[in-house]
This record gives C-alpha cells, sequence and structure tokens, in this order.
C-alpha cells in the first residue's frame, strides 16, 4: 500500500536563533522538530551566530546556517518557510520586529512572514530588568495582536549579569506543543494548495 502523504512535501520550519544562551540548545529542537515532521532551516542574527554551533546544526538539517542576505542573482540555499520560530528572540530583535525594521536577514524574514501570514512563534528571553522597560510589553502586545504567538513567562527569565542559561526554565515543552500545533496548520494548508 502507498502512503498518501509520500506525494505531499513537509512543511518548513525556519528557527531563527538570536543571540541569547538557549540559542546552544538548537540542535535538540531541530531533532525533535524534524521527528514532528518539520523540514527545519536555521537562521541567526548576527550576534545568534555566536551561540550556536553552525556546522553542528547544518548537518543535522541538511542546509546551511543563514545569517546574511544573498545577493539578488544567488539562488536561495533555503526552501521557502511555512512557519517560523524565533528561539530565543532577544529584547533587540522584538523590538525592532514590532517596529518593522528589517535591518538583518532574520528580522527581514519575519516582517515578510507576517505579511505572508505565516504562523509565527517567538520565544522572548531578555532578563528580567528588560523584560520590565516599557517598550518591551508594548511590543510584545503588538506582535501578538497580529497573531503572532509569544510565549513569555516573566517569572521564568534569567536576572541581569546572573550568568545563568536559563536551560531550565526555558519554555521548551510550550515550545514544542506550540510547534506541533502550527505544523498542523501547515500540513492543512499544503493539502489545500
Amino acid at each position: 500500500m502507498i502512503d498518501a502523504r509520500q506525494d505531499v512535501r513537509k512543511p518548513v520550519l525556519y528557527v531563527i536563533a538570536c543571540g541569547g544562551r538557549p540559542a546552544g540548545e538548537l540542535p535538540d529542537l531541530v531533532t525533535a522538530s524534524q521527528a514532528e515532521g518539520w523540514t527545519v532551516c536555521v537562521v541567526t542574527t548576527p550576534s545568534g551566530q555566536r551561540f550556536v554551533d553552525g556546522n553542528r546544526l547544518a548537518k543535522l538539517t541538511g542546509y546551511p546556517v543563514r545569517q546574511d542576505y544573498k545577493r539578488p542573482e544567488e539562488p536561495d540555499a533555503l526552501p521557502p518557510a511555512d512557519a517560523m520560530a524565533v528561539v530565543p528572540a532577544t529584547f533587540n530583535t522584538i523590538n525592532k520586529w514590532a517596529g518593522g525594521i528589517s535591518d538583518t536577514l532574520a528580522l527581514g524574514l519575519l516582517n515578510e512572514a507576517v505579511g505572508m501570514e505565516l504562523p509565527l512563534v517567538a520565544v522572548p528571553w531578555p532578563n528580567v530588568a528588560l523584560a520590565r522597560h516599557p517598550v518591551f510589553p508594548l511590543s510584545v502586545e503588538r506582535l501578538t495582536s497580529w497573531g503572532i504567538s509569544v510565549l513569555l513567562d516573566p517569572v521564568r527569565l534569567p536576572q541581569p549579569s546572573s550568568g545563568a542559561s536559563g536551560a531550565v526554565t526555558f519554555p521548551w515543552a510550550e515550545l514544542k506543543v506550540e510547534l506541533a500545533r502550527m505544523y498542523q496548520v501547515c500540513v492543512e494548508r499544503i493539502a489545500r494548495a
């Protein structure tokens, strides 16, 4: 018997990694997402590049880890995204994204994804002091009003200059639940296309 899913392409998830310690844990998220059925590609912000093992992620995904824009005449190295997850999302990225700023490849992709109405999830990971800055909650509220799923529990955030990775408190389980929900949305969209 032929599996009907063989003719249907897998949904593509872009994991956007910003500069934060949880970015070092992305290999586990990538393999879990692949097991769920996603094709995974990783894009980093310039600061995020310092927190990931790009070679390991490229081997896991089969795609290069992108950080910068390509030249217009160059072919795309990554398949088009069906959904995106910003893991972790820094204070800077959340505020720039909410302001429509596209000064990095990561932000450019995220801003386009808003306009394309792709399923999006962000896991902000500022320290508690930055999370209390008056602009930050407004940016989170703006992103949420656009339909972006924002997973944020201020109680879990690290203290300033704590040096703590936050690996224990980062909401990996909640993120995986949200990615499973997004996967179903993407599968349905692909089936209708």
